[in-house]
């Protein structure tokens, strides 16, 4: 029997809002680093064809530049499109127990609010992978809302 391979795939994209303020430090080499949970929520129809929604809520990780531009953009119920790759980390807790926990290492961070930038001019942005220094402006999200979404997106902000 032919030996079977497993292809080497590790992508996941998620949407979702920053639970609270993400949490910046540097490494012991200066490496900038950011830490923020998402809440992704799905809404479905059960058995009885009422509607419910679930909540999952997710660890990010971003460095360098990525992680620079969360620091300045991000804040607690910022909505977010992250794309990345699952990394898991083990690490000993106070009382002298392994914990191991399974977080997105972003590539990629699609910022969804339209914020103020030093002016009255709101835009979307969009920064790539965190070795790519270019700061990407980006409004194109929008043209993949319905109608309806959109409405309900204005309202929020309004």
């Amino acid at each position: 029997m032919a030996e079977l391979k497993m292809p080497e795939l590790n992508n996941v994209m998620v949407a979702g809002n920053l639970t609270k303020d993400p949490i910046f430090r540097e490494t012991s080499n200066n490496t900038p680093v950011a830490n923020f949970h998402i809440a992704a929520n799905r809404r479905y129809k059960d058995s009885g064809n009422q509607w419910q929604e679930d909540v999952c809520y997710v660890g990010v990780v971003a460095w360098n530049k990525l992680a620079d531009s969360c620091r300045d953009r991000l804040k607690k119920g910022s909505a977010v499109l992250v794309d990345g790759e699952l990394q898991s980390r083990t690490f000993k807790t106070e009382d002298g127990k392994n914990r191991t926990i399974v977080e997105i290492k972003a590539k990629r961070i699609q910022f969804l609010n339209k914020f103020d930038k030093s002016s009255d001019e709101d835009f979307d942005s969009s920064i790539g992978d965190s070795d790519n220094n270019d700061d990407i402006e980006d409004s194109s999200f929008d043209k993949f809302l319905n109608d309806e979404e959109s409405d309900l997106i204005n309202d929020e902000n309004n």
